[in-house]
């Protein structure tokens, strides 16, 4: 009895184009906060989008 191969493929360009799609949002965030903490602004503590920027709302 012989096993099945088991053959996978990859989009390796469609993964590339997710991570930064997902880096680009990180990028965006971090520098939000980064902004709001220099002006000691605490609303930043507040925004969903800011603490949890890779999550949809919804």
């Amino acid at each position: 009895m012989s096993t099945p191969v088991l053959t996978a493929r990859a989009d390796y360009a469609g993964l590339a184009a997710r991570l930064a799609t997902r880096a680009a949002t990180l990028a965006v965030a971090h520098a939000t906060v980064r902004l709001l903490a220099a002006r000691g602004d605490d609303r930043r503590w507040r925004r969903a989008g800011l603490v949890w920027p890779l999550f949809a709302k919804g």
